[in-house]
């Protein structure tokens, strides 16, 4: 049953994990539910410095729309399965088109205008330190944790870990989102939250527009993994151990 919005007790992740389309109106917020999703709707608003009435009206008026009309992937209804392949085809597919190409305009747009707006600079090494990040993060997920989530579902005896258990890997992970979302806080605040100045050309704009969708996309995708892929394989490997 879904958790009462009224309460501030259930945590960011968890609202979004139940009605993923809710996910829009903490980006209205700027309420961080994948990386910050353990905190709890109380705790996230005041770290915001959001009155937590006026998220919980608008997180009401979400779910009236989504109730009629939602369109939203909804990833808790997956089966591990599912979810690693929706994963792989969805987001990575994504990063692998997208970061070739904000790499090539960050670039363009920090080498023309950096001397006029030095925070392009910090934009263009935060965004080098994310797709560095990335990259091998979505490497190791598709070569090891993934199969191993695979294995886990297939039919047959408890597999058997080269590194003992989904733990590590996952941990791993987790401390590797966090830098990815160390270095997206970083791009928006030096963009002034994706605002392009008065005299922004249309390539700076659209780098802002291709920063800002990213950001979207890997809160999403994010969120996925730590609060419904990650706990749901644990769960499954604990289960299949007794």
């Amino acid at each position: 049953m879904p958790a009462e919005i009224d309460r501030p007790e259930p945590t960011v992740g968890q609202l979004v994990r139940e009605i993923p389309s809710r996910a829009r109106v903490f980006e209205t917020f700027q309420i961080d539910y994948c990386y910050g999703g353990k905190l709890t709707l109380s705790e996230a608003c005041q770290r915001r410095q959001v009155e937590p009435a006026e998220v919980i009206e608008q997180l009401k008026q979400c779910d009236a729309e989504a109730a009629a009309d939602d369109q939203s992937i909804d990833a808790d209804a997956m089966s591990l399965l599912q979810l690693v392949n929706h994963i792989e085809q969805t987001h990575h597919a994504y990063l692998r088109g997208e970061l070739p190409r904000l790499d090539r305009i960050t670039e363009k747009v920090a080498r023309v205008h950096g001397e006029k707006e030095p925070r392009l600079r910090t934009v263009r090494q935060a965004f080098l330190t994310l797709r560095s990040e990335l990259e091998p993060h979505m490497m190791k997920e598709e070569r090891i944790l993934f199969p191993m989530v695979r294995q886990l579902v297939a039919p047959g005896s408890a597999p058997e870990f080269h590194c003992g258990s989904l733990a590590g890997p996952i941990l791993q992970m987790e401390h590797e989102h966090d830098h990815a979302g160390d270095a997206l806080a970083t791009i928006r605040a030096a963009t002034d939250d994706f605002s392009p100045p008065t005299w922004a050309c249309n390539t700076y704009r659209a780098m802002l527009d291709g920063l800002k969708r990213l950001e979207k996309d890997m809160h999403q995708h994010v969120h996925k993994e730590n609060n419904i892929l990650f706990p749901k394989a644990l769960q499954l490997e604990a289960d299949r151990k007794m």
